[in-house]
């Protein structure tokens, strides 16, 4: 059941590939940067749940992804998708983990449960392989990312 007035901030992101856990680590920047005891904000690290996220995006009003994004740009270039413009499908993959995601969204729409507020911010990676941290290319784009993050919920009313 929909919860009015739900902010959720879901970090997504596998944390033994490199850059494909920029949005881990974008969720740990904004949450140090903004985040309070009497925060109205749940901070949520999705790591790579896929379906097992379904009930918190069906329950959300607001939902705001954080996540390395696959979208044939140059490595490092942050990426601000909206509402319709996340794709839904699995025939376009945003990254490794993404299709279960993805799967999630086209479910929760599917069920007419897709949040009214849907925002993804996320950053181009250069680097996939095994690695415990980003690439310093996609470091260097965190503050962005917080930035941007920040832009969306202030527009959200926090």
């Amino acid at each position: 059941m929909r919860t009015e007035n739900r902010k959720i901030i879901l970090g997504l992101g596998n944390l033994l590939q490199t850059d494909e856990g920029a949005g881990l680590a974008a969720l740990k920047a904004l949450q140090d940067k903004i985040a309070t005891a009497d925060s109205p904000l749940e901070w949520i690290d999705g790591g790579t749940l896929g379906l097992d996220l379904l009930p918190l995006v069906e329950e959300c009003s607001h939902l705001l992804l954080l996540d390395a994004v696959d979208a044939g740009l140059p490595p490092g270039t942050v990426v601000e998708l909206t509402g319709e413009q996340i794709p839904l499908l699995v025939g376009v993959k945003l990254s490794q983990h993404q299709v279960g995601f993805q799967e999630v969204l086209a479910l929760a729409q599917l069920r007419g449960c897709l949040p009214g507020h849907l925002h993804l911010v996320g950053v181009q990676p250069a680097d996939l392989s095994l690695g415990l941290e980003p690439s310093p290319l996609v470091v260097a784009q965190l503050p962005e990312m917080v930035r941007r993050a920040q832009a969306k919920l202030a527009e959200w009313g926090y």
